[in-house]
């Protein structure tokens, strides 16, 4: 199956400054994070993506220097004119900051690169969320500098937790000309009846607006294996209630490598919507990365 990678990453530890895995000890959603604290280049990604036939692939931003947000897509630059991956690429830029206009412009500037990625403010429980917190997507800083992506033609991916989600879908209302990504999936981590009845509904409420599309990925669990059988359902009811054309397949690598193989997860992907249409499939698998991500036929490897 030929497919595109719609969440990827590389990085260089022994070049390049990413303060979260060389600053301090590691441990986010799924653990220790001490096996991906090495270096990840074209070569190792091709090496896990061997089974399938890759036909482009997404770089999203990677928590590189925040001083320095040009510098990642200077390096990423290099990394295409030498190795032809990544396709294109989400870069970082900071919405609430005061070089937001400059860096949004010289983004949209760059050719190969589609969109940014700021993870807003999150609250630590769905109780928790306070409408227009600094850095959240209520904040009117925030909103300043989202305001500014439709003219410079980038798109914005978001990474943050479900129950921000209705606050993503106020934004998509009030910036209908902006597409927003939602990264792994709405972050269903907690798989009870409740915290997944509370991720479906949000959803649904983003699903309403469509500008919002999703990648299906990031659907590993702290201290257990990527399992097709607890992941399946999640797939299903993304797909259900976004639409095919509105998802997209991603890997994660190498972060999710922590969890299972390249192999493992986009065989899990196939077997999900193995019923599926051929050509609902190809949305899933290609199309719809293709489209939204604007990539050029030309540009695949």
């Amino acid at each position: 199956m030929r497919i595109i990678d719609a969440h990827q990453h590389f990085w260089d530890l022994e070049a390049n400054y990413l303060p979260w895995l060389t600053d301090k000890p590691v441990n986010f959603r799924y653990g220790d994070y001490d096996a991906i604290k090495k270096s990840y280049l074209p070569a190792d990604y091709r090496q896990d993506a061997q089974e399938f036939e890759l036909a482009a692939s997404v770089f999203i931003e990677t928590e590189w220097d925040p001083t320095d947000p040009l510098g990642e897509v200077a390096w990423v630059n290099s990394l295409r004119k030498r190795e032809s991956l990544p396709s294109v690429m989400v870069a970082q830029a900071w919405l609430d900051r005061d070089d937001a206009e400059s860096v949004l412009a010289a983004h949209g500037q760059t050719d190969f690169v589609r969109g940014i990625r700021h993870k807003p403010k999150a609250a630590s429980a769905p109780g928790d969320v306070v409408p227009g917190a600094p850095g959240s997507m209520g904040d009117p800083a925030f909103r300043r500098g989202f305001s500014m992506l439709a003219a410079n033609g980038l798109s914005f991916d978001l990474q943050t937790p479900w129950w921000h989600l209705p606050e993503a879908a106020d934004l998509a209302e009030a910036y209908p000309n902006t597409q927003i990504i939602i990264n792994h999936t709405g972050l269903p981590a907690d798989r009870s009846d409740d915290g997944l009845a509370g991720w479906r509904a949000a959803l649904m409420r983003a699903a309403e607006c469509p500008n919002i599309s999703i990648k299906i990925s990031g659907l590993g669990q702290k201290g257990k294996p990527w399992e097709s059988a607890e992941n399946r359902p999640i797939i299903r009811d993304t797909i259900e209630i976004f639409g095919a054309d509105r998802c997209m397949f991603a890997s994660n690598f190498p972060v999710d490598s922590l969890v299972g193989t390249f192999s493992t997860i986009f065989n899990g992907f196939r077997d999900a919507v193995e019923d599926f249409t051929p050509g609902e499939q190809q949305a899933l698998f290609h199309d719809n990365a293709a489209r939204i991500y604007r990539i050029d036929p030309t540009r695949e490897v």
